[in-house]
């Protein structure tokens, strides 16, 4: 019995201390110095993490003077990211997008406005039916102004719903893209069935929230 309660003991210890050190790792990784992309041939880049990520790409794919969507991994502690790791919940990343856009033709500003119109904002640590700490929200800020930008429009949603917003708010300091198989997925598998029953349901929501950002074709 002494064997066994020791035994366990141990077990509790090494637990608390690994986690300890996770927290730690990811302690680090909120409170670091935002890196700022520059913008290239008049294109910028901002990074969100809104749950599953073929979702987000075609929400933001489907408005004006977005030019690409690449899917990939952020907000975390662990190096060399993929989908395996990244689904264990345990590297501190979350599925993510990196929008690549024109600040001539959208601002910043309304690309957080679509990153709330486009999910369930008081959901916490997923969206719809994917959860896990790996399918969470986070919009990841480059520099003070757009640290501002995000926190009053997050304080003014939730005096709106009188609600928590589940959206944490990250210094952007790195972007791993993800694997080839997992760009353009809505646009390449229209019927597959979770892009059928959840990913086009919720681009549709959000075109109706809000059509005057859509592109021609969408």
């Amino acid at each position: 019995m002494k064997t066994i309660i020791s035994t366990l003991v141990i077990i509790i210890l090494f637990s608390c201390q690994n986690n300890a050190q996770v927290n730690q790792k990811q302690q680090a990784v909120i409170n670091a110095n935002p890196i700022e992309v520059p913008i290239n041939n008049g294109k910028a880049k901002a990074y969100f993490a809104s749950g599953c990520f073929w979702c987000v790409e075609a929400i933001y794919e489907s408005v004006k003077g977005v030019e690409e969507v690449i899917n990939g991994y952020s907000g975390g502690f662990t190096k060399n990211i993929n989908y395996e790791l990244s689904n264990t919940g345990a590297t501190g990343h979350a599925e993510a997008v990196e929008v690549i856009y024109d600040p001539k033709v959208i601002s910043f500003s309304t690309l957080v406005d679509i990153y709330f119109a486009s999910q369930s904002p008081t959901q916490i640590n997923g969206q719809g039916p994917d959860n896990g700490s790996q399918y969470r929200s986070i919009i990841f800020y480059q520099n003070e102004n757009q640290k501002k930008i995000i926190e009053e429009k997050k304080a003014a949603l939730a005096k709106k719903l009188n609600a928590t917003i589940a959206a944490e708010v990250y210094p952007f300091q790195k972007f791993w893209i993800g694997e080839d198989y997992h760009q353009d997925y809505e646009k390449l598998h229209p019927n597959q069935g979770y892009i059928r029953n959840i990913s086009i349901p919720r681009l549709n929501r959000f075109k109706a929230k809000m059509p005057e950002v859509l592109k021609a074709n969408h």
